[in-house]
């Protein structure tokens, strides 16, 4: 089968989650008041990362933990309604031309794969007009239907994503180089270079650059 796999921020949706996830936190009427402690929290690893005294990838996988440790008194059905209520803030802002490739790829029978490092019921609730037939994020761990602040999340970026379409599609006859991926970052590199049909999205320095050596499409 051919396969086409999305990323979601910056690619399927044209801004980054965690700040409409900060902001959302901030504002919301029932729980505002977490705010202040998570962000006084978050600032560690953010200071360090901009010192250059933490990677990119430990600053994004410990501001995801400690998100979710703030919202740990929550119960399952709590968190998916949390994240429904972002919904219409992200639709307003997918990228039309991607979601455009998404139906040409559902009309040609491919099937389609969502792979973010947001929250997988994040993912669910505000692309559930959408049909993908897989979606990859980043999961919550959960323990008597409330967040398990005790479990350390597995944050789904980089190399990672890779390893989970893999493991997801291990029991398929995957033909890669007629399959596509579409991404944004110099990270969704590894996804990108697994399939014959790697586009760009909107790509930062890095990814530009590597997609013009390599000939790439490059969707604006």
């Amino acid at each position: 089968m051919r396969i086409a796999i999305f990323d979601f921020d910056g690619t399927f949706y044209a801004n980054e989650t965690f700040q409409l996830m900060m902001d959302q936190l901030k504002s919301h009427p029932t729980y505002s008041p977490l705010y202040k402690p998570f962000f006084r929290t978050i600032l560690k690893p953010y200071i360090s990362y901009k010192l250059k005294l933490l990677p990119e990838s430990k600053m994004k996988e410990r501001s995801m933990q400690i998100y979710l440790n703030a919202l740990q008194e929550l119960s399952r059905e709590e968190i998916h309604n949390y994240f429904q209520e972002m919904k219409p803030a992200i639709q307003k802002d997918f990228n039309e031309s991607v979601v455009e490739r998404y139906r040409e790829h559902r009309k040609n029978g491919d099937y389609t794969m969502l792979v973010s490092g947001a929250y997988t019921p994040f993912l669910l609730e505000v692309t559930s007009e959408f049909e993908f037939d897989q979606i990859i994020g980043t999961d919550v761990p959960f323990k008597n239907e409330t967040i398990d602040s005790s479990s350390s999340i597995y944050h789904i970026q980089g190399k990672r994503k890779t390893e989970k379409i893999l493991s997801c599609l291990a029991n398929e006859v995957v033909d890669w180089s007629e399959s596509y991926a579409y991404g944004d970052s110099y990270s969704d590199l590894p996804v990108l270079q697994s399939v014959g049909n790697p586009v760009a999205v909107r790509p930062d320095a890095k990814l530009e650059a590597v997609a013009l050596e390599k000939k790439w499409e490059i969707i604006r």
